[in-house]
């Protein structure tokens, strides 16, 4: 259970399984298919317009991303556009602030997820995790866990790490990972900062193998997704994706 008490790192990371960062990330840099398997091809800018969605979806269908990740807006086109391809449609919630009431929240992953959308990222309570809220924190995260996977669907939950110290990024880890999300995201990419490799590493640190992390945010080029992998990342969210991929040889 999730309580309001300091917790041990390094007592706790003897539960948890183990993760072989080397081994992933050498496996999904052999080729350009491999590396886009595990990016999430994104477009969440407030001006985006459905021609850029259009192209987003098509550039996701040609090099087989993990997924298209849109704003809520777009996910009944994404959704038209991916059907019957494999690739998921992505959604943001309580996005980019993290200052959405659970009950909206909670509403808003159940209608995406009725519209199509697979991979649920949403942002924690920045301010009440800085107070100190802890079991807000979790009951809030909780809450879209259990309607996100009612829906066989995916959730990620976004910490804004740069808004955060080590203590606290290390506390929201933890209660992340607790409450039943399936991956731990660093950032928006609309704050003051964005994924670190330092952050990354901290994040795998607590979840081991028991949830993915996701790298997100000023990750531009097939060098920063590689030290991102490296350092633990599971997944790499990105707008440059395809140029990553056409740095290992993609066309």
């Amino acid at each position: 259970m999730i309580d309001d008490e300091t917790f041990d790192i390094a007592d706790d990371e003897q539960k948890r399984p183990p993760y072989d960062a080397a081994a992933f990330a050498a496996d999904h840099l052999q080729s350009w298919e491999s590396l886009a398997s595990v990016i999430d091809h994104t477009l969440l800018k407030p001006d985006a317009t459905r021609m850029q969605i259009e192209n987003l979806c098509d550039e996701a269908i040609r090099y087989r991303f993990a997924c298209a990740m849109v704003n809520p807006i777009w996910a009944s086109t994404a959704a038209a556009l991916l059907a019957g391809t494999g690739i998921s449609v992505g959604v943001v919630i309580g996005f980019p602030l993290g200052a959405s009431l659970p009950s909206t929240l909670r509403q808003e992953a159940l209608a995406l997820t009725r519209l199509g959308a697979r991979d649920v990222d949403m942002v924690l309570s920045i301010g009440q995790m800085k107070s100190g809220d802890f079991k807000a924190v979790g009951r809030t995260i909780r809450g879209v866990a259990e309607v996100v996977h009612e829906r066989q669907a995916v959730l990620k939950v976004i910490l804004e790490t740069c808004l955060l110290t080590v203590e606290e990024k290390l506390r929201a880890a933890e209660i992340v990972v607790e409450s039943g999300a399936d991956f731990l995201k660093t950032s928006t990419g609309f704050s003051q900062g964005g994924a670190t490799v330092a952050d990354v590493g901290l994040l795998r640190g607590v979840a081991g193998g028991l949830c993915g992390v996701k790298a997100s945010g000023g990750i531009r080029s097939l060098e920063d997704a590689r030290a991102m992998l490296e350092a633990g990342a599971s997944r790499i969210g990105a707008s440059a994706s395809v140029a990553m991929v056409r740095a290992l040889g993609a066309e």
